[in-house]
This record gives structure tokens, C-alpha cells and sequence, in this order.
């Protein structure tokens, strides 16, 4: 008979697929509390790999980190109407405290535009003090129906960064600026993900923005997803929290704002759009283990060789992880490097140290070949960044092939039961939005003819992108 899969096949059953996965290529387990999850060490470690390139390059537009408390006033969030009834179905609201009944019950922060524009208020006076770029690494809670790891969780990690401008169009450009430079850039340079940058229509605007830029990513099964959100806030907040500033002319005049964030949700977003059937497959510039040395017997001078060429390796700024465990199978232990998608694997055994050969298995691509263990250190930079580029323009290629224009909202919904449609918004309209949305799919973006985000909702020749998402 044969051997049953290790993972259920996406083609059988997609949803059942990626549980496995985060199950066996131990990413995450679900936490006591519904909705909640424990994020495993391996799965960490690509976290904390993002936060790396996300931070630096946050830091590069001038945005500074700091941090604001969990506990939120709820009197603070029913400042801003269009805020508090976006976000109150998902608030968690603490009442008591110390064993007793709280004077004003607490909100657990589900986002921080409120408590931050309270200190933003005083911490500006003149226009010497813009733009104010604050950043924040943090966690976040919002009361989830339909929990699923990384995708949809009740606490989630993420950054989010705020900002006070003089101008209604340093706002827009500092938006856009993070869309393009930090979040677009990022997810196809690092994370090797094909996106769609596009502006938000007013029904899935961001709750209290007047603008909400985002970036679509099409899943392993045609869905979409939404990878990160960049928003101009306008004066709402400012005005909600009396954030006001000395102008040049001597006027005291109301900030613009702008507030954008990325999450967790990219982990879930990598398994699904790079997995396969036989696990995850890492990125090279975003793993944290871009090569695992295996010693295929326990040999002392396979183990010897093994450890040598795992130093080497490190020594040529590789990132890279020695598997001398010959207590443990090797078959069982390749599988288990296959499953949590580790770029390469270089694999030696008596008869390779004969040779003076390596096996080199390739996650990426599939399949082995033999290479001389002295240009291992030569070769495996060109072979990781070979194999990046690879995983972009197979993303890239899957969003293209399943994705269709069509002209009535009929065939929009039948071409989102596989993939993406781009449809005229001119035609479609608020009207056909909603009717989408009765057959559960929805606008993921608006972009212009030539793939650029229009700036404004109807810019003439605006497209809109309509899928199934998560």
C-alpha cells in the first residue's frame, strides 16, 4: 500500500491542507482562549525576521518606535463616530479590575489611532514639531468570529505607525510613501510575493479614513488576501482630539494623519502562497535557516565534514543550521526540514566524503544533484538567489494566468469562484459592490488601466479587482 501523505493535498482540501502544515511544520498552536494562538519558535523566527526588514526600512523614512499602552479609555474610541462603530462588534472590554468594579470600563486596544492621537495633542504646538512619524511593535485584540492561525486570530502581532503632517498632501504622500517603498517593496523583494497595490473603495475603507491604500496578494487557491494597509486619516482624529498646531503664519490649524500597519497575517499569507504539497517553502532572504547541513550516518568523519562546511558556510554570511542528529532518521529528518520549507539542504554521507561531493536538494524547484563540497561556498549565494526569483515570478505568474476582465457582475462572480476578475468600477458602482458581496465576494481594490493606484475612487478608466478572500 502506499504511504499516506504527511499533508492532506491542497488539491483535496486547501483549508485542511494549510492546518497541517502550521501543525507539522510547527509554526503555531492554537491558544486556550478561542481565537488566540502560542506562535512556536520556527514560526517566530520568520516574524522576527520581517520585523528586521520591516523596522529598518520604517526607520529609513524617518519614522521613529516607541509605545503606547494596552488599556484604552473606551471614552477615548467614542470620539470618532466612524471609528468606534467600525471597530465596537470586535472590542474586548475589560469592567473589572483588582477585584473591583471599574469607574469607566477599559477597551483592549483592537488598534491605537485613539490613545495615540492623545498624546499626539500634546506633544504638538507648532509646525517646528511636523511631521511627527511614530511607530509602533506591538499586539492588538479584536473579538474574532471565524478564527483561523495567522489569518484571522484575536490577538495578532504587528506594527503600526502614526503620523501628523501640516498639509493634506504631506499625509498623502507620506501614505503613499509606506505603501510603495516600505510594504510593496518588502513583500516582493523579501517575502518574494506577488501583490496588487490599490485603493480601497469606501465600503472597506479603514473605519475614520477618508483614503485606504492596500496591497493583494492571490493565495495557492485563487483567493485573495489582504497583506497590509497604508490610510490617510484626514483631519477626523485631529479634529476628535483637538490635535492642533502653530502655523507659519501665526494660525492655529488642525494636522493631517496618516495611519498604516502590517501583521502576522503575512506568515499565514507565505504558507499559502509559496506552499505545497510537501510544506512551506521560505524565501531565501526572509529565512532565518537558509541552509541545513545534514550528516546522513553517524560517521565521525561525516559528522566532522558536516560541521566543517556548516562553519564555512556561516563564515560566508550564510544563515545556516547543522542537523548532526544521527540518533534521529535521516529520512525523517529531511522530511521534516521539507515540511518548514528551508531553501537548501546539503546532505553528506560516507559515500559523498569518498567523492568529495555533496548532495544539494533544492526546496524551491524540487528534486537533488551532486555538487563538489569545495564550491558549496561559491555556488549556494547563486543557487538561494536564483531560487528567490523564482518563487516572485511564480506567484506572479499564478495571479496573471487567474485573473480575467469581464463586463457584467455575473462574470465577476463566476470568475472569482477560481481566481481574480477586473471589472470597470464606472460599471459596477456601489450598487454592484453590494450585490457581489450577497455571493461572498468582495472589491479588493481599485487600480487604474496601466496597474498604478488611482487617486480617486472615480479617476476615469478605474478598474476594480473582485475576488474571494480571506
Amino acid at each position: 500500500m502506499a504511504k499516506a501523505p504527511v499533508l492532506t493535498p491542497q488539491a483535496d482540501d486547501f483549508p485542511r491542507w494549510y492546518q497541517d502544515l502550521i501543525n507539522k511544520a510547527e509554526l503555531a498552536d492554537n491558544g486556550p482562549v478561542r481565537g488566540t494562538m502560542v506562535i512556536r519558535p520556527y514560526g517566530y523566527g520568520l516574524w522576527e525576521r520581517m520585523q528586521q526588514d520591516m523596522d529598518a526600512r520604517i526607520k529609513s523614512v524617518g519614522a521613529q518606535n516607541a509605545y503606547f499602552p494596552l488599556f484604552i479609555p473606551q471614552s477615548y474610541l467614542t470620539r470618532e463616530a466612524e471609528h468606534v462603530e467600525g471597530f465596537a462588534p470586535e472590542l474586548a472590554v475589560v469592567t473589572h479590575g483588582g477585584g473591583k468594579e471599574l469607574e469607566e470600563p477599559i477597551v483592549v486596544r483592537p488598534t491605537s489611532e485613539t490613545i495615540i492621537n492623545e498624546y499626539f495633542a500634546k506633544w504638538v504646538q507648532s509646525y517646528r514639531d511636523l511631521p511627527l512619524l511614530i511607530n509602533q511593535w506591538a499586539n492588538v485584540v479584536r473579538w474574532e468570529l471565524r478564527p483561523r492561525l495567522f489569518l484571522r486570530t484575536t490577538e495578532f502581532l504587528w506594527q503600526e505607525g502614526h503620523t501628523a503632517h501640516a498639509t493634506f498632501e504631506d499625509a498623502r504622500e507620506f501614505a503613499a510613501r509606506i505603501h510603495r517603498d516600505v510594504y510593496e517593496d518588502f513583500m516582493e523583494n523579501v517575502l518574494a510575493m506577488d501583490v496588487v497595490p490599490g485603493r480601497k473603495t469606501p465600503k472597506e475603507r479603514f473605519a475614520g479614513a477618508i483614503n485606504t491604500l492596500t496591497l493583494e496578494g492571490m493565495m495557492g487557491d485563487g483567493k485573495a488576501l489582504q497583506l497590509g494597509t497604508s490610510h490617510e486619516l484626514g483631519q477626523n482624529f485631529a479634529k476628535a482630539f483637538n490635535t492642533q498646531y502653530l502655523s507659519k503664519d501665526g494660525n492655529q490649524e488642525f494636522v493631517w494623519q496618516t495611519s498604516w500597519g502590517s501583521t502576522t497575517r503575512m506568515i499565514g499569507a507565505l504558507v499559502m502562497m509559496h506552499g505545497d504539497d510537501n510544506g512551506l517553502r521560505v524565501p531565501p532572504r526572509l529565512a532565518h535557516v537558509q541552509v541545513v547541513v545534514l550528516a546522513i550516518k553517524d560517521d565521525e568523519a561525516v559528522v566532522a565534514k558536516v560541521r566543517e562546511v556548516g562553519e564555512k558556510l556561516r563564515a560566508a554570511g550564510l544563515k545556516v543550521v547543522v542537523d548532526d542528529r544521527t540518533d534521529t532518521p535521516f529520512g525523517r529528518r529531511a522530511v521534516d526540514w521539507e515540511l518548514k520549507g528551508v531553501p537548501l539542504r546539503v546532505e553528506i554521507g560516507p559515500r559523498d566524503l569518498e567523492a568529495g561531493t555533496a548532495m544539494l536538494a533544492r526546496r524551491i524547484p524540487g528534486g537533488k544533484s551532486p555538487v563538489a563540497i569545495d564550491s558549496l561556498v561559491s555556488l549556494l549565494p547563486t543557487v538561494l538567489e536564483e531560487d528567490q526569483a523564482r518563487l516572485l515570478q511564480e506567484s506572479r505568474d499564478r495571479r496573471t494566468s487567474r485573473t480575467v476582465d469581464v463586463a457584467t457582475i455575473g462574470e465577476a462572480a463566476e470568475a472569482a469562484a477560481t481566481g481574480w476578475a477586473r471589472i470597470p468600477w464606472a460599471d459596477l458602482g456601489a450598487e454592484g459592490e453590494a450585490k457581489l458581496a450577497e455571493q461572498g465576494v468582495s472589491v479588493r481594490c481599485l487600480v487604474a488601466e496601466d496597474g498604478s493606484v488611482p487617486l480617486e475612487d472615480n479617476a476615469p478608466g478605474t478598474l476594480a479587482v473582485v475576488a474571494r478572500a480571506y
